[in-house]
């Protein structure tokens, strides 16, 4: 039969001068434009292009990645390992024995506003969304953060225990959105996965009546001191969150210490938030939190403090990880992504990673849409995709183990949010005609998701010249290794990698676009 290519795929035929290769899986994005710089691709109840499942091909060639701000998406070629160097002025050499941090995985949120924009769609339509992230022939999330009762992205403001005086919990109960909406989404997700999911359970807001304001909004903290029976009360809300999810076979690999809580130390603060100083989580941590958790049925649970922007770093992890008592119950330090360009990431993550090289550091919220000089939903942004391909290889080369974007999905709105605070998302929902579109910034989260599976370790990549590409690479568990580049100029740029073990690859990083080579080694 006759095959059209798009355009694109010719693009991809002169860009890489290797033959074209098709996963499985049908990888023609229906593209549509929206007036921004790039195109979405949508999706429908019996069509999404997706990869497929990456097989790489043997010892001696090498498989290639694209998507670009001209409309690529993930497109698949091949090509020949070269005995000799091409010449290349620009060589990117890999250092196998320079060996860094291990990766756990990548992922989304599982909020309220997600799960009703992904319900809001008709069944084959949800199936084709939760497919697109979890499946294997997806993008291979393998981490979903879950917010334990309401957070802005809700429709409405509940706790798990919203009786006043119940320091026994004995009315604790989990919410219809828990039941009805996100725990079945969370069931339908894991039993498309090929490997359990990472689940990462964050807290916006302790009830009303345990906290110094007596609301779960604006500037306020838990009552009384650490020790004290708010703070106990509040460590064994999160043991029976753990308990009542754990019912529906979801069990837990790691939950924060709460979600941003400098929020809750600022005046008239919109939405849901809990006041802590890094004292006061330090010492809640030591005496109410860590010897809850280690009694309860679930003392393998990761705990991850901060849960907040990199400009609180290093401070925050020296005031809590510097206590014993503390730092023998904690694992990791979880960031987010805001106000991230006015702070280096070397003196933030590199800083924290170096002092305290035992915990690692996991990123935890990120999404575009949420400054109120760029807000909202914007289809086809190709510069939301760059700024989160940039975000990710920033803090993976600085020790971060994992990248968790926000909303999974939500509607052409930014919401439902109850305060307003619309944003974007990877995947945006339009219920009225039953699709969803996957915005350039899906494409950015498959290029590490896809091919960074859990236990890949980052080595270390030299280059022979100063240039505009910014990358990582990582040999996986089964010694393939893989390279990720991100080319932000309006320029191409030609370059050679050398890997010692294997030989070189030529290839070209188009103006605006990213990049995955993988090989094997053996």
């Amino acid at each position: 039969m006759a095959l059209l290519l798009p355009s694109s795929v010719l693009l991809v035929l002169v860009f890489l001068t290797a033959e074209l290769t098709f996963s499985t899986g049908s990888n023609t994005c229906v593209a549509r434009n929206f007036g921004h710089d790039s195109v979405v691709c949508e999706c429908n109840s019996t069509y999404c292009d997706s990869v497929g499942s990456v097989i790489l091909p043997p010892l001696g060639r090498y498989s290639s990645y694209l998507t670009s701000m001209a409309g690529n998406r993930l497109e698949a070629g091949r090509g020949q390992v070269q005995v000799n160097s091409s010449g290349a002025e620009l060589r990117l050499t890999i250092v196998p024995y320079q060996k860094y941090q291990k990766i756990k995985g990548f992922g989304g949120a599982m909020t309220d506003a997600a799960a009703v924009n992904i319900l809001s769609l008709s069944a084959g339509a949800q199936d084709q969304l939760l497919q697109q992230y979890f499946s294997p022939e997806g993008i291979g999330y393998s981490v979903v953060r879950v917010p334990m009762a309401s957070c802005d992205f809700s429709t409405r403001l509940y706790t798990y225990a919203d009786t006043p005086g119940d320091y026994n919990l004995d009315n604790f109960t989990l919410a219809p959105e828990d039941i009805k909406m996100k725990i079945p989404l969370l069931q339908r997700a894991q039993a498309l996965s090929p490997r359990p999911l990472s689940l990462l359970a964050s807290a916006w807001s302790a009830p009303a009546w345990m906290k110094t304001n007596g609301a779960l909004i604006g500037k306020g903290s838990l009552k009384g001191q650490p020790g004290g029976k708010e703070h106990k009360t509040w460590a064994q809300y999160y043991i029976r969150f753990l308990e009542e999810y754990a019912k529906y076979n979801l069990t837990f690999w790691a939950l924060t210490t709460g979600n941003e809580p400098s929020a809750g130390q600022i005046t008239n603060y919109s939405f849901q938030a809990l006041g802590f100083t890094p004292e006061e989580q330090r010492d809640w941590v030591a005496l109410d939190l860590g010897p809850a958790l280690q009694a309860s049925s679930h003392p393998r649970t990761h705990v991850l403090i901060l849960d907040d922007n990199r400009l609180l770093l290093p401070h925050w992890a020296k005031v809590v990880l510097n206590d014993i008592h503390a730092g023998r119950y904690i694992h990791g330090v979880a960031v987010h992504w805001y106000m991230d360009s006015l702070v280096p990431a070397e003196i933030s993550l590199g800083v924290t990673h170096h002092l305290y090289p035992e915990y690692y550091l996991f990123a935890t919220e990120a999404c575009s849409g949420w400054s109120p000089l760029d807000r909202g939903v914007k289809l086809g942004s190709w510069d939301r995709a760059e700024q989160y391909a940039h975000d990710i290889i920033e803090d993976l080369n600085h020790y971060v183990v994992g990248w968790t974007d926000w909303n999974l999905a939500l509607d052409q709105t930014g919401g439902p949010n109850w305060v307003k605070n619309f944003v974007d998302s990877p995947v945006i929902v339009d219920a009225q005609r039953d699709v969803f579109y996957k915005q350039p910034n899906f494409y950015s989260m498959a290029h590490f998701s896809k091919f960074l599976w859990e236990g890949s370790q980052r080595v270390g990549v030299t280059a022979s010249r100063e240039t505009d590409l910014e990358y990582s690479a990582f040999i996986r568990p089964d010694g393939s290794v893989v390279l990720i580049i991100l080319n932000r100029s309006s320029s191409m740029i030609h370059f050679e990698v050398w890997h010692p073990a294997v030989g070189y690859i030529s290839s070209t990083s188009p103006a605006h676009s990213l990049l995955t080579l993988a090989w094997n080694t053996h």
